[in-house]
């Protein structure tokens, strides 16, 4: 039996080296896993779209997917983007059974990330001295992401024992100016701003220009193609194809699937 394919589910942009990140991503996870077919999706901007790629496994007669989406701040459920797109091609190819895995969300191994990159940014201004760091994100995701999120910024503030204030591009906090402000006040000079976002899109130039403008001695670069983004959505995949396979072993032997199934609808809970 083939096992389903693995679709990763970008939001796409209208900037080509943005697009390029995911691109990656995807060329390397085939690499490898050379027997699994892998392949990407675009929410908006960017071909090809969920649609598109629905046609593309309808001509392979693909009969099971299950769709990641690359979404680092969001931790139980994926974005309504994602969801009336997956709905859609439901409606196109209704002969094909498909699945929306978790997010990634902001899973603890990605603060190493984040540490590589603020390490590289540090060294290429010869920085060697920090009192201050803000550690910003995208967006609030969903309320259990941004309670990880929350967590992630203590996890980062006991780890270099520094104060750390979180910085928020989407309005739902304060920004990035006003976290590098608000740590001038304490008396913090040296200040360091880790950018925890998959890629370079506008709103990452936007908030990295404020960070400079406040005075942030260094800003990371974001996340980018690194391999522990693969192994999340590894993992994520994985539990959401043997749902699939829950789902057709129950509908060839007509057992009931186990109270709350259907509710949890290939989610785990979420190792903090």
């Amino acid at each position: 039996m083939r096992a389903p394919s693995l679709v990763l589910l970008a939001s796409g942009s209208t900037q080509s080296h943005v697009a390029q990140v995911v691109h990656t991503l995807r060329k390397r996870m085939q690499s490898m896993r050379p027997s699994l077919d892998i392949q990407l999706a675009f929410l908006g901007h960017c071909q090809p779209t969920c649609q598109q790629v629905g046609d593309i496994l309808a001509e392979t007669e693909t009969e099971e997917a299950v769709f990641v989406p690359l979404d680092i701040t969001r931790a139980h459920r994926a974005s309504p983007e994602a969801t009336e797109a997956l709905e859609a091609l439901r409606f196109q190819h209704p002969g094909m059974a498909t699945r929306l895995a978790r997010p990634l969300g902001p899973a603890a191994e990605l603060l190493t990330v984040v540490d590589l990159r603020l390490r590289q940014a540090l060294s290429a201004c010869h920085a060697d001295e920090l009192d201050g760091l803000v550690f910003a994100v995208a967006d609030s995701g969903d309320p259990r992401g941004n309670a990880l999120i929350h967590r992630r910024a203590r996890q980062w503030r006991a780890h270099h024992k520094l104060p750390v204030q979180l910085a928020y591009a989407d309005g739902s906090g304060q920004n990035v100016k006003s976290a590098v402000n608000a740590l001038r006040v304490q008396g913090r000079r040296s200040i360091a701003v880790g950018f925890f976002y998959l890629d370079a899109d506008h709103i990452y130039t936007a908030q990295a220009d404020m960070a400079r403008e406040a005075g942030a001695i260094a800003v990371s670069a974001p996340l980018g193609d690194d391999v522990r983004l693969l192994d999340l959505a590894m993992a994520r995949y994985s539990v959401a194809a043997m749902d699939l396979l829950d789902e057709a072993t129950s509908s060839r032997t007509g057992i009931d699937l186990a109270p709350g199934t259907e509710i949890l609808n290939g989610f785990v809970p979420i190792d903090d």
